[in-house]
């Protein structure tokens, strides 16, 4: 019998291991019971909720499923199923912000399907919101609405159609006589030109600003730069292929195969249209561009490269502007009127010493750490809302 004890034992405590290998745990036990349906359920949907805590319930109707868990964090969280087949699982308290998730259906990862959907982490799938004090930069509020629109257009660079959004002030339709600056924004890596929009609400933070008389009007264009996707033909192509650059800082295992493609198409395509199709002021002083994680990557190396085309650069989680840069990028110090560099607190941020190193040579550096975030989507909305403060003044 003792024998029997022991084995039983060893077989718990090996299966415990198996399961901490795996991040999978049981449900969050302590969470307040306070829950309430998230903002990003569809209509009439209950669940995910979330709770004064940030902890995420989930809950899933499967009566012929053997397991399911919510997969949040990089942790799935065992759900229990009731009598009428309905799965109940509960996370640990989640950093505020948007974050996506996923359920494991018999081993299979799923959306959620009480959620509207969010491209990133290279899928469409759920996204949950851990409210924050200040999730009232990016509500919808009775003020002057601009325009998010779609916008189709052709790539000589790339022989093919490209997609692209803009996003248009309240007042642009108004006044056809003003033309305006322009801010080119990019998104993160397994993520596209959906996200800025979606994720981001970058319409809602700058309708608000703008109406605030914090910011003054301007377009922003969102494309899509995963570059390692972008097929160059005929003279664009570059001649020998880009090379994969090194991790940055706060950016743990990121690889990325060079800017080189979608500075092509930028420069030859992205530009060009906006300022042939759109009412804006086409010089170095009116033009800026930033982007978050690998599209704040891109835009240094980018910025760099053309050191004469943008005045005002923004790094949000996506690496510093060095001094070397500066220094080794003919009239970048010249042109360039701001250089605004961010990260969330929990990313070992580097960018206020960046921003001091630069305007110890007499730039204009602003650095920001986004208190209490790590490296997502509340982060580099904070970021957007600081940036777009600074810009075109």
């Amino acid at each position: 019998m003792k024998r029997i004890f022991i084995f039983v034992m060893m077989l718990a405590a090996f299966s415990a291991s198996a399961q901490q290998r795996n991040n999978v745990v049981p449900s969050f036990a302590g969470a307040v019971e306070d829950f309430k349906p998230n903002v990003t359920n569809q209509r009439g949907h209950q669940y995910p909720m979330v709770n004064s805590q940030g902890a995420v319930r989930a809950q899933l109707r499967a009566p012929q499923a053997n397991s399911v868990q919510l997969d949040i964090g990089g942790v799935r969280y065992e759900m229990v199923k009731d009598e009428n087949g309905v799965w109940t699982g509960t996370s640990n308290p989640q950093d505020v912000g948007f974050h996506y998730y996923q359920l494991n259906v018999d081993g299979a990862s799923v959306p959620d399907p009480g959620t509207v959907y969010f491209f990133g982490a290279g899928r469409w799938g759920s996204g949950i919101e851990i409210p924050s004090a200040d999730m009232d930069i990016w509500q919808v509020k009775n003020v002057p609405q601009g325009v998010l629109e779609e916008r189709y257009y052709w790539s000589k660079a790339t022989e093919s159609m490209r997609h692209c959004f803009v996003y248009l002030p309240a007042e642009y339709q108004k006044n056809k006589k003003k033309k305006y600056p322009v801010l080119y924004l990019q998104h993160g890596n397994a993520e596209d030109e959906n996200g800025w929009g979606s994720q981001g609400h970058t319409a809602q933070i700058l309708d608000n600003l703008i109406a605030a008389g914090k910011a003054v009007p301007f377009i922003v264009v969102i494309d899509y730069g995963q570059s390692q996707n972008i097929h160059l033909v005929g003279q664009y192509a570059p001649a020998q292929p880009a090379q994969p650059q090194q991790p940055q800082p706060g950016q743990p295992g990121m690889r990325q195969a060079g800017p080189d493609a979608f500075q092509t198409v930028l420069i030859t395509d992205i530009i060009p249209m906006v300022e042939k199709e759109y009412r804006v002021i086409a010089d170095a002083k009116h033009r800026a561009m930033a982007g978050l994680s690998m599209g704040g990557m891109q835009t240094r190396r980018i910025t760099v490269a053309n050191p004469t085309t943008f005045a005002y650069v923004g790094l949000f989680s996506g690496g510093v502007i060095s001094v070397e840069d500066v220094q080794g990028a003919e009239g970048y110090q010249k042109t360039n009127k701001l250089v605004f560099m961010s990260s969330g607190s929990k990313e070992n941020p580097r960018v206020m010493e960046a921003a001091e190193n630069l305007r110890a040579i007499g730039m204009n550096a602003v650095g920001y750490i986004s208190e209490g975030t790590a490296h997502e989507w509340h982060t580099w909305r904070r970021s957007l809302y600081e940036f777009a403060q600074l810009l075109f003044k």
